[in-house]
């Protein structure tokens, strides 16, 4: 008993979280600030969303080496360094002076983040017991409350003393760390035969590519919205303060869908909350950018909240198809898929530049119904030992 904490979770799995918290909060630097980074950089729109996709891919697209690592190599060593890196290099985007340079601060920041998602995410699949659901939406909740609060921590501050400043933010996040890190626990590499090859993941290949392709079109959407609200409400009127903090809200809400929705996947089963909660969001967000900033503010958290409320039974259910290999599924289905729907951000912007950010996000808001098209297809249950043909 000693190891159940809240809502009967294993207390590791509130430890990793906390850590996700701090982690995921300066994984969101760059967004919130583009209207200071724009014109001190002088970036187009699709620079802006250019340098977004390769953040996401260091970020993101690298996990899928790092999962295969974790399962072979010191997880615990990933999980620890990992946000160190991190929140060290992303606390130095200020510095830039060059879209070059602020590139590079962005891939090297975004390897650490990098580096803790898969193991951490593994290990609380590890010690969930059937709330599986549960579990993972506490943990992800965690990245999700951390990525929300840090458009209106970090912003306002470096808008208020300058972008020169932009390293004083690292220390919040150490001394978090400092904390956090002493509560991992201590993680021992998979059995041999639960250490995951591409061989042992091929009987699971249809379902997994059916919600790798559902997961990129979420992220493209998401990405999109998030990288672009702060300009286009700046644009209307929002000052960097507001601005950051309506994302912020967004960005909360959908920490809140993404909670809930792992215990109501439990009840109702995976495959219908994704589909049902990726078709409620679109008229909410494609409604959203006609609106003036405050109505456009309400309805984007509306529908953050239901679009992101797949994320963490999309990576619970990934899991439940295979028998080995959580760290490699794991990186796959968020980071790989999450870096490839990054790779819409250039795109959207270079929409933006031509047909203005309003007309590109509404156009962007009817993606989900192509990821509720695939997601309908997935089997009803991701037992791995239950036929999925």
């Amino acid at each position: 008993m000693s190891d159940r904490g809240w809502l009967g979770l294993h207390t590791s799995i509130w430890k990793i979280a906390s850590t996700h918290v701090v982690v995921d909060g300066y994984t969101n630097i760059y967004a919130p600030l583009l209207p200071l980074l724009i014109p001190h950089l002088n970036l187009s729109l699709a620079t802006a969303g250019t340098l977004a996709m390769c953040f996401q891919m260091a970020n993101s697209v690298s996990q899928l080496g790092f999962g295969a690592l974790a399962d072979r190599w010191r997880p615990r060593l990933l999980v620890m360094a990992g946000p160190l890196l991190a929140v060290v290099v992303l606390s130095f985007v200020g510095w830039a002076t060059t879209p070059f340079m602020l590139g590079v601060i962005l891939v090297v920041g975004g390897l650490g983040g990098a580096a803790f998602h898969p193991p951490a995410a593994a290990l609380v699949f590890r010690m969930a017991d059937h709330r599986k659901g549960l579990a993972m939406s506490a943990h992800l909740s965690g990245g999700s409350l951390g990525f929300s609060t840090a458009p209106i921590l970090f912003a306002p501050f470096i808008a208020f003393m300058g972008l020169g400043w932009s390293p004083l933010i690292m220390i919040p996040g150490l001394l978090a760390l400092a904390w956090t890190l002493r509560q991992v626990p201590v993680m021992s590499l998979p059995e041999a035969h639960e250490r995951s090859t591409w061989a042992n993941l091929r009987p699971a290949a249809r379902p997994l590519l059916l919600l790798y392709f559902t997961i990129v079109l979420r992220t493209a959407t998401t990405y999109g919205f998030m990288t672009f609200t702060p300009t286009l409400l700046t644009r209307q009127g929002f000052t960097i303060t507001e601005a950051s903090a309506a994302v912020s809200l967004y960005l909360f809400a959908s920490g809140v869908g993404g909670f809930f929705g792992g215990p109501l996947a439990d009840r109702l089963g995976p495959r219908r909350v994704i589909v049902w909660s990726l078709l409620a969001a679109v008229p909410f967000m494609a409604i959203a950018p006609k609106l003036p900033p405050l109505g456009f503010t309400a309805l984007l958290a509306v529908g953050g909240l239901l679009l992101q409320s797949t994320l963490p039974i999309s990576v619970a259910f990934g899991q439940s198809f295979v028998k080995s290999g959580a760290a490699t599924v794991s990186s796959l289905l968020m980071g790989f898929a999450w870096g490839m729907g990054s790779l819409a951000v250039p795109l959207i912007g270079a929409g933006a530049d031509r047909f203005g950010i309003e007309n590109t996000l509404v156009v962007l808001a009817f993606v989900p119904l192509a990821a509720a098209g695939l997601a309908s297809r997935l089997p009803s249950t991701g037992a791995a030992e239950t036929p999925l043909s």
